[in-house]
């Protein structure tokens, strides 16, 4: 792929509060109000269909607390606190295992956090016998696992791979230790490659890391350093990802005084630095934050328009459900959402009153299905054939979306997207600001709901 260049005055114009549409509608849509009896009625309907699986486990706890995060977490050293979660996850499973099909193939396994490698090789053994004693897990299933570096060793890590994790997500953020310093997570660079090492030794054979630009004391060159310094262990994916300061949710992050963030300016630089920079170097820039070698399956899922977007992000994986289980964890079927009790003890009382832990949910409307087809392909395939939609959904696309396709004018002035007879295709420019392009389709946005304050802005 040819380098992409990015134009700045352009970025800057557009970097508003918007949803990352790993869902539609977005999580800030779900409610407690939303009755149990319909969630509890879209599983029977799921589980009528029998269609493949995605299994997603939180796993919260982590030693110390990164400033900059917005996950939900558990800051404990009290490493037996982790054979307790496994207790209350087992009854959960038990619990979901009452509604699933259990004829259903498990085609995905994602363990997140949290810091997963919080849990020793013994309990990582036995979380994957609980989830291989209850479903049938395909020989060929993607299993993905989020690694800190500061927290992991070879034990754990050929403990991850013996069951069935072969894909690594490590965290980095930064190399520069005055920023690390700043953001409380010190971890030189000697041990990201000693730790990258041990991975490949493991026999995992797929290496995702993990930065964010927008943290404090960080520059064009510094980042520039970092970014040099990770491509040389070669990644076969790398997540870019924009610091979301949301003080009002993550009270953590006032630490951070505001003349040590970067400005707006020096952000739009980093993410052009970024951008040129990786495009350059054989990755395909798959969208948003995320990049992947030319070769990788997710850039060949998107050339081959199978790619899809969830609650983990881009993933190749279609066609499936996603099961999630632990505190905080969200599911997504045809037609609901629903989201565990987000604090430990609350969780915990449910699943010990032998009650699914469900919080909040949600329960899609025809509109919505119709609009989160819309934006999903948008998100994944980077265009949009009016007609093709038309089949596909049902409706005359162009009538049911007069309106939005009207508001895509200012869009292509601005050099975003190419409008032609047929539909759209997302420019170079676009591919940064893709949300800003699906925002068009989002009906909730346009009901007088403000962002600001809901929502991290798009760069």
């Amino acid at each position: 792929m040819s380098m992409l260049t990015v134009d700045l005055e352009t970025m800057g114009k557009f970097d508003v509060p918007g949803p990352r549409y790993t869902s539609y509608p977005p999580a800030t849509q779900f409610s407690e109000d939303t009755p149990r009896e319909g969630i509890l009625d879209a599983i029977r309907r799921n589980n009528e269909a029998g269609r493949d699986l995605s299994l997603y486990f939180h796993l919260p706890f982590c030693e110390s607390l990164c400033w900059y995060c917005g996950c939900t977490t558990v800051i404990t050293t009290q490493h037996g606190r982790a054979r307790t979660y496994l207790g209350h996850l087992e009854r959960e499973l038990d619990l979901m295992g009452e509604h699933l099909n259990p004829d259903r193939i498990v085609k995905q396994m994602h363990l997140g956090g949290g810091t997963p490698t919080f849990f020793g090789p013994g309990e990582i053994e036995t979380l994957g016998g609980m989830i291989h004693d209850r479903f049938r897990v395909s020989g060929e299933a993607e299993g993905g696992v989020e690694i800190d570096p500061r927290h992991a060793d070879r034990p754990k890590l050929e403990a991850l791979r013996r069951v069935g994790f072969h894909r690594a997500s490590i965290g980095v953020q930064d190399n520069n230790p005055e920023v690390q310093k700043a953001v409380h997570r010190v971890q030189p660079f000697a041990l990201t490659c000693e730790v990258v090492d041990w991975i490949r030794e493991a026999g995992f054979d797929s290496l995702n890391i993990d930065l964010i630009y927008g943290l404090p004391f960080q520059s064009v060159s510094s980042f520039e350093k970092t970014l040099d310094e990770i491509l040389t262990l070669g990644p076969d994916r790398l997540a870019i990802f924009s610091y979301a300061h949301v003080p009002w949710i993550k009270p953590a992050q006032k630490i951070f005084q505001a003349e040590s963030l970067p400005t707006a300016e020096t952000k739009l630089a980093i993410l052009k630095l970024t951008v040129e920079k990786l495009t350059s170097s054989g990755y395909a820039y798959i969208g948003m934050d995320h990049f992947a070698r030319e070769s990788d399956p997710l850039a060949v899922a998107q050339r081959e328009k199978t790619m899809q977007r969830n609650f983990q992000g881009y993933s190749t994986a279609g066609g499936v459900d996603i099961y999630s289980f632990g505190m905080s964890s969200i599911s997504q079927v045809e037609d609901a959402y629903w989201q565990n009790e987000k604090e430990l003890p609350a969780y915990e009382a449910r699943v010990e009153g032998r009650e699914l832990p469900i919080q909040k949910g949600y329960l899609l409307t025809e509109d919505d299905r119709i609009r989160r087809e819309v934006i999903m392909r948008l998100m994944c395939d980077l265009e949009l054939d009016f007609d093709s939609m038309s089949d596909h959904l049902g409706l005359d696309f162009r009538s049911y979306f007069a309106d939005e396709i009207t508001s895509l004018a200012a869009l292509e002035a601005d050099g975003l997207i190419l409008l032609h007879e047929g539909g759209l295709s997302v420019a170079d420019a676009g591919r940064l600001l893709i949300r800003v392009i699906a925002m068009q389709f989002d009906a909730y946005l346009g009901k007088g709901q403000g962002r600001e304050g809901r929502f991290s802005k798009v760069i």
